[in-house]
């Protein structure tokens, strides 16, 4: 059980159009043809085996010696349940361990993979795999002082790296709201409020036990949440793809600068 979900979650996570896409290649391979991976689609796998990897590593890391999560279990059973639990935050909310006894800092940098969720074209949530993979190019072509934003030999339309951006930012917002109103409406530690709103924009299910406790205001903003993290991001891409192109106007003010940082 332990192996199968998580193994579940990650294929439905990778979206139809990367198992496709891999689908094909390996039968090209098979049949001696050449066959390139789309850039989407290794994207996809590097930035999901570099989550699974992280989020494996940071929970045995700081559960391994908790006697109420991975303390009592054998070291074979401490990675498999760090597997687990490093692996369901992003799409799933399955919980091999109690949610209410992890560690601080393992509850935040799930919040960080809720964030994340899934792939595009997968059954998840979340801001994206690929959104966040261009996101965290572009802050590192920026800081090596690069205008393009490069990766496989390949380099980025800036629409792309727009659209990335305000996905993002857009998401960080609605977070921070909905974690403002329930702060004033549920008598709750900050901490179970946050979880319970990422978990609600991941559409993951994961709660610190706050759910039941929610007041009917509470329970009507967490669904509205779930309902925006599912449909919003995608809607948002589509959105900003259709205006983008048919809003420039026929002219450009002058350029300027200004201080940042």
């Amino acid at each position: 059980m332990s192996l199968a979900i998580p193994i579940l979650i990650i294929l439905g996570g990778l979206g139809f159009v990367v198992l496709t896409d891999v689908f094909r290649w390996a039968q090209d391979r098979l049949r001696r043809q050449r066959h390139e991976l789309a850039v989407q689609t290794k994207m996809v796998l590097v930035v999901t085996g570099v989550l699974l990897l992280l989020g494996t590593l940071f929970v045995l890391g700081w559960e391994h010696d908790n006697p109420e999560t991975l303390g009592p279990l054998s070291p074979g059973g401490k990675v498999l349940a760090a597997f687990f639990q490093g692996t369901v935050p992003r799409t799933a909310g399955f919980n091999s361990v109690p949610i209410g006894s992890l560690r601080e800092a393992t509850l935040f940098f799930m919040m960080m993979l809720m964030f994340v969720g899934a792939s595009p074209g997968g059954t998840g949530g979340g801001v994206k795999t690929t959104t966040f993979g261009v996101v965290a190019l572009a802050v590192w072509s920026t800081i090596r002082g690069r205008s393009d934003v490069e990766l496989f030999g390949r380099r980025l339309r800036r629409q792309v790296v727009d659209r990335s951006l305000a996905i993002v930012a857009s998401a960080l917002f609605l977070i921070t709201t909905v974690v403002l109103i329930l702060a004033g409406t549920e008598r709750a530690p900050l901490l179970s409020i946050m979880f319970e709103t990422f978990s609600a924009f991941g559409t993951v299910g994961l709660s610190m036990g706050l759910t039941p406790q929610l007041s009917p205001a509470g329970k009507l903003i967490i669904a509205a949440t779930m309902f925006a993290g599912r449909v919003g991001p995608l809607t948002l891409a589509v959105a900003l793809a259709r205006i983008q192109g048919r809003a420039d106007r026929p002219f450009r003010y002058p350029e300027e600068r200004i201080m940042v940082g």
